[in-house]
C-alpha cells in the first residue's frame, strides 16, 4: 500500500536482537496504523495470556507507530501504546513533534519494543543502522538535559560516522524523565520541551523496559503516495481552513483557563468541587502579554502552530520554561489546585514536564490529596510534613517531586488517583473513592460534565475505551466527527486532531486517506468495519484487564461519583446530572456499537466482524458477569 514505509522495527532489550518483520496489508486495510495497529498487533501477541500481563514488566510490548497520513496530512505526530498501567487495557497515546516523519524517512512504519535491558540504555536510529547504546550517563537526568544531551552526544555520533554529510540537524528525540525511570504509573513518554503522551502511563512502561530514550534520524524521501496531486490539493484545502482560525492560531487551547471557567462552568476547581470561576487574572492575554517568547512556532507541517514557548524572567520562579501551558495544564495544575496565578501555574508546568509526569493525571491525583487534607483525613504527616493547602504552588511543587521519585506518600500517589484511592481508604479506613474524580483508572480530562455546554456528553467517559481520555470520548452518532470512531481513525492514521477542527466536512479526511493509499474508504465503511474492530478489540482488552485491576462494567461504566453532585457556583448553580439519564444514554450507546445491556461486546456483532477469538476470550467475562 502507499504511504507506508512497509516494515516494522522490532527490537528486544533482553536479547538484543533487532529485526524487521512486515504487516500484511489485509491488517493495514483493516487496522490502518497507529492506535488501530497497536491493539491488533497487542492482541495477537498477547491477547491470549492478557489478563496475567503485568503492564510493567518485560512480557509487555511497547509501540511506537506512524500511521498512512504521518507526514502528510498537516501536523506530524507518533502514537505510543501497550497494556497500560493506568487501566490495564490499552490507549492510543499521540505526541506532536518530527519523531514519526523521522522514523518513516529512515524506512519504517513503527518500533515494536519487547524484553528489558540488564541496565539503562538508548536506541539511536539513523536509517537502516540501528544500535542500542549504553544510557546510565543520561539515566536519571530531568527533560531538557536529556534532550540536551542526546541532541549534542548524536550529532556528534552522526558526524564522526558520515563525514561527508557535513553538520547534522537534530535528530527527533523521544524519551522518559526520572518519573518514568521510577516507574511512576502517571509517567509520560515526551519530545522536545516538553510535548507528551501522557495517557496511559506508557512512561513507566518505557523506564520498566530501562529504555531512557529512542533518537531517530532518517535521511529518506517519505514512501510514495497513490495520488500526489490530489494530496497536494487536499494539504492546501485543510492549511486554508487552519491558517482562517486566526484566534486558534494565536492562542490554541490556551484560553481554556479562563473561558472553560467562565463560560461553560466545566473547569476543574479544587478537585472538581466547583467548575465556574470569573478570574480575569487567569486570561490568556496574561500568559501571552508577560511569557510568551515567540507568537508562533510549530511541528511538523502544521498550519495551526497552537504551542508557544513560556518563560519566566523575574521573581521567585525566575528560569522555569516550557511549552506554554495548554488548557489541560492551566487547568490541572492550575485551577483543579487552586492556583489563578499564570507564573505559578508555568513554574509548575515546567517542573511537571522535567519530571516526566503527566500533567493530567498529576494534577488530578495531587488536587485528590489536596481535598482529602481540606477534609482531615490526610494530615501533614501523612504528607511528609507538607500542609497542602489551595493555592500553595510550592507544596504541590514538593509534592510533584515527591511522586515521581516515589518517597513517601508520592510511592501510593505513584499509582495514580484510583489506585491511591484503595490504598489510602485502606490505611484509613474511610471510602475515598468519592473524592476521586477518575474512570476505569484514568483521571478524567479536564472538561465537566454537569453544566451540559461544554463537548463531552454525559456518558462520554463512561464509555469511553480509553476511560478519562477527553480526546476519545464516546459519542453518538457514530459518525459525528467527535465520535470515539472518529478519533480512532485520527489516531489511527496518526495525525493532529486540531488540524480537523475547522474542516467543512469530515469526510475530507477519508479523502485524504484514499488519495495517500490508493485505498478506498468511506465513513460508513469505517464505522460498519476497521473502526469499529478497533473498538470493539480496545473494550475486550480493557474488559479482561488484570493482574491487579479488573473492571465491571455495570458498576465501573460510570462517571465519578462528584459529576453527580450539583454544581454549587456560577451562571449554572444547582444543575446535576441524574443517574438515569446517563443510564439510558449508555444503555443507547451500547445498542449502537453492538454491546449487550450489561456492555459486553455482542457475539453476533464480534463473529460479523471476524473477531471469533475475542468473542471466545470473553466467555469468562460474560459469565462473571451473570
Amino acid at each position: 500500500m502507499k504511504g507506508y514505509a512497509g516494515k516494522l522495527l522490532e527490537i528486544d532489550l533482553s536479547t538484543g536482537n533487532i529485526k524487521e518483520t512486515k504487516v500484511d496489508e489485509a491488517i493495514l486495510k483493516d487496522y490502518i496504523g497507529g492506535r488501530g495497529l497497536a491493539t491488533k498487533i497487542l492482541w495477537d501477541r498477547l491477547g491470549a495470556n492478557w489478563d496475567n500481563i503485568d503492564p510493567l514488566g518485560p512480557e509487555n510490548l511497547l509501540l511506537f507507530l506512524t500511521g498512512p497520513l504521518t507526514g502528510f496530512f498537516p501536523g506530524g505526530r507518533i502514537c505510543v501504546s501497550g497494556k497500560s498501567p493506568q487501566n490495564n487495557g490499552v490507549i492510543g497515546s499521540t505526541v506532536a513533534g518530527e519523531f514519526g516523519i523521522e522514523l518513516k524517512c529512515a524506512g519504517y512504519d513503527g518500533l515494536i519494543i519487547s524484553g528489558q535491558a540488564e541496565r539503562p540504555v538508548y536506541i539511536l536510529i539513523k536509517d537502516s543502522e540501528v544500535e542500542i547504546k549504553r544510557a546510565d550517563h543520561i539515566w536519571g537526568l530531568d527533560g531538557k538535559r536529556t534532550v540536551a544531551t542526546l541532541t549534542k552526544e548524536c550529532r556528534k555520533i552522526m558526524e564522526e560516522n558520515y563525514p561527508r554529510k557535513g553538520l547534522w540537524k537534530e535528530p527527533a528525540i523521544l524519551y522518559i524523565g526520572p518519573a518514568g525511570e521510577n516507574l511512576v504509573r502517571i509517567a509520560v513518554v515526551a519530545a522536545k520541551w516538553t510535548h507528551a503522551a501522557g495517557y496511559g502511563g506508557y512512561g513507566a512502561v518505557m523506564g520498566s523496559k530501562r529504555l531512557k530514550a529512542i533518537a531517530v534520524k532518517g535521511t529518506g524521501p517519505l514512501p510514495e503516495v497513490a495520488n500526489i496531486d490530489e494530496v497536494m490539493k487536499l494539504t492546501e484545502e485543510v492549511c486554508k481552513h487552519a491558517f482562517e482560525n486566526e484566534l486558534w492560531r494565536r492562542w490554541g487551547t490556551g484560553t481554556g483557563g479562563y473561558k472553560f471557567g467562565a463560560k461553560t462552568s466545566s473547569e476543574p476547581i479544587r478537585n472538581w468541587q466547583e467548575e465556574w470561576h470569573d478570574e480575569k487574572r487567569y486570561g490568556v492575554d496574561k500568559f501571552e502579554n508577560r511569557f510568551w517568547v515567540k507568537s508562533y512556532w510549530g511541528d511538523f507541517g502544521c498550519p495551526t502552530t497552537c504551542l508557544k514557548i513560556s518563560v519566566i524572567r523575574d521573581g521567585k520562579f525566575k528560569g522555569a520554561i516550557t511549552d506554554n501551558p495548554d488548557y489541560e495544564l492551566q487547568a490541572y495544575l492550575g485551577t483543579n489546585l487552586g492556583i489563578f496565578s499564570p507564573e505559578a501555574n508555568v513554574y509548575l508546568s515546567a517542573l511537571i514536564d522535567d519530571l516526566g509526569l503527566c500533567g493530567i493525571q498529576t494534577g488530578n491525583v495531587m488536587g485528590f490529596a489536596a481535598e482529602l487534607f481540606q477534609r482531615g483525613i490526610l494530615k501533614a504527616e501523612d504528607l511528609d510534613g507538607i500542609e497542602l493547602n489551595w493555592g500553595d504552588v510550592e507544596a504541590f511543587a514538593n509534592l510533584a517531586k515527591k511522586i515521581a521519585h516515589k518517597e513517601g506518600i508520592g510511592r501510593i500517589l505513584a499509582d495514580g488517583t484510583y489506585r491511591a484511592a484503595l490504598e489510602i481508604g485502606r490505611r484509613k479506613g474511610v471510602n475515598v473513592l468519592p473524592y476521586a474524580v477518575q474512570v476505569k483508572g484514568v483521571g478524567v480530562g479536564a472538561h465537566g460534565i454537569r453544566s451540559r455546554l461544554d463537548y463531552v456528553d454525559i456518558y462520554g467517559y463512561a464509555c469511553s475505551v480509553q476511560c478519562g481520555d477527553h480526546t476519545s470520548v464516546a459519542q453518538m452518532p457514530l459518525d459525528h466527527p467527535g465520535s470515539e470512531l472518529m478519533t480512532i481513525l485520527l489516531d489511527s492514521g496518526v495525525c493532529c486532531s486540531f488540524n480537523t477542527f475547522e474542516l467543512p466536512k469530515i469526510d475530507l479526511l477519508f479523502d485524504f486517506y484514499s488519495a495517500v493509499t490508493g485505498v478506498k474508504l468511506t465513513r460508513s465503511q469505517w464505522i460498519r468495519g476497521g473502526g469499529l474492530k478497533i473498538l470493539h478489540l480496545q473494550r475486550a482488552m480493557l474488559l479482561l484487564g488484570g493482574p491487579d485491576v479488573k473492571w465491571k462494567p455495570d458498576i465501573d461504566d460510570d462517571n465519578p461519583p462528584r459529576f453527580y453532585e450539583p454544581l454549587v457556583s456560577g451562571p449554572c448553580k444547582g444543575r446535576i446530572i441524574e443517574r438515569e439519564d446517563v443510564r439510558k444514554e449508555k444503555k443507547r450507546y451500547y445498542e449502537a456499537v453492538g454491546w449487550d445491556e450489561r456492555g459486553i461486546p455482542k457475539r453476533e456483532v464480534l463473529t460479523a466482524l471476524g473477531l471469533d477469538d475475542v468473542d471466545k476470550a470473553l466467555e469468562k467475562i460474560r459469565k462473571e458477569n451473570d
